[in-house]
């Protein structure tokens, strides 16, 4: 029934030369972030940051989606726009973030599991009819020498594929992300090692569950060592890694590849994204999602300030034609 709908929401999300801002950001993660800079985070402050990323100028040249926030889905510009419908006029498909965030796993120390099913249904339906047309939901998992265990790895990839499979339910593409975290001083042979296990079962997982593969989006982590690893690889050996391990677990009816930035720096992120699509002889189109990569060079210039908001969207859009240039091989 939706088939066509989601088909052409995949279609546009991975428009060449484009990719997905994420600015999902939940209450306690952009409170942290506006702290940082002495900005109060209130209702206000978090209207007035968002309308500034989204209302800079030809951001379309680069951006394709935009994942919102639930208060940012329901929010209007100053002059009272809805948000999704001004992106729409922008060319701009609005997504939704729907996972309420990772919660600890019971009796598996360190380990997560996300939440947010339980009436995730009828809150898509709400979702759709206010504009959203694709959405995003997040499980993470850490690495040491015994995590993450298979029931996290079972527990998470379960709830992707539920997730996923409502989404279809109700005609809106699902991005499913796996995030495995940076954090730690593993050796990037143990993040393959990990991402093989986890990503094998999510479309294990996504297949149980009959999940049109043609009609999500996979967003996960590029393949790179731990951040306190005291061998930080090389460009060439991150992309390669994470193109063997993708062709090794993904299968080809998987349209695009959205990959996140994980608390990596915005430079760095973009110089990987780079080196992962150079020649990368893949069959699935790939691009970005990202959140901080994207936005922190915008953040710190606003910083809470209306005479900023001209030279902060200057800094967003530049942040993603250089992500643009990245998947369009002009970035070496």
């Amino acid at each position: 029934m939706h088939s066509q709908t989601m088909e052409s929401t995949v279609e546009a999300i991975l428009a060449p030369g484009k990719g997905i801002l994420a600015a999902d950001e939940s209450f306690p993660t952009i409170e942290k972030r506006f702290k940082a800079l002495d900005i109060p985070a209130t209702e206000e402050t978090r209207g007035a940051y968002r309308e500034m990323l989204f209302t800079a100028p030809d951001l379309n040249e680069f951006i394709s989606g935009v994942i919102l926030f639930d208060e940012t889905l329901r929010a209007k510009t100053r002059d009272g726009t809805p948000i999704p419908e001004y992106l729409n006029r922008q060319g701009i498909i609005p997504g939704i973030k729907v996972d309420k965030g990772t919660s600890p796993l019971p009796n598996f120390e360190n380990e997560k599991m996300t939440l947010g099913l339980d009436g995730l249904r009828e809150r898509l339906a709400e979702y759709r009819a206010l504009g959203a047309r694709f959405t995003k939901w997040r499980v993470t998992f850490s690495i040491s020498d015994s995590t993450p265990s298979p029931t996290c790895i079972e527990t998470n990839a379960h709830s992707l594929a539920l997730f996923a499979a409502l989404c279809q339910e109700a005609g809106l593409v699902p991005i499913v992300e796996p995030e495995i975290l940076m954090e730690g001083d593993h050796s990037i042979g143990r993040t393959e090692e990990v991402a093989l296990h986890v990503l094998k079962n999510v479309f294990d997982q996504l297949a149980a569950h009959r999940v049109v593969l043609e009609h999500i989006l996979l967003k996960p982590a590029m393949i790179t060592p731990g951040s306190k690893c005291p061998d930080q690889s090389r460009l060439e050996i991150i992309a390669a890694t994470t193109r063997r391990c993708l062709r090794r677990t993904v299968p080809a009816a998987v349209p695009g590849i959205v990959f996140l930035s994980g608390g990596q720096s915005d430079e760095l992120a973009t110089q990987r994204l780079a080196a992962i699509c150079h020649a990368s002889n893949v069959p699935w189109r790939i691009s970005f999602s990202f959140g901080r990569a994207l936005q922190t060079g915008a953040l710190q210039t606003w910083k809470g300030s209306a005479e900023n908001i001209i030279t902060a969207q200057n800094a967003l859009r530049q942040s993603a034609k250089n992500n643009s240039e990245a998947i369009l091989g002009k970035v070496s």
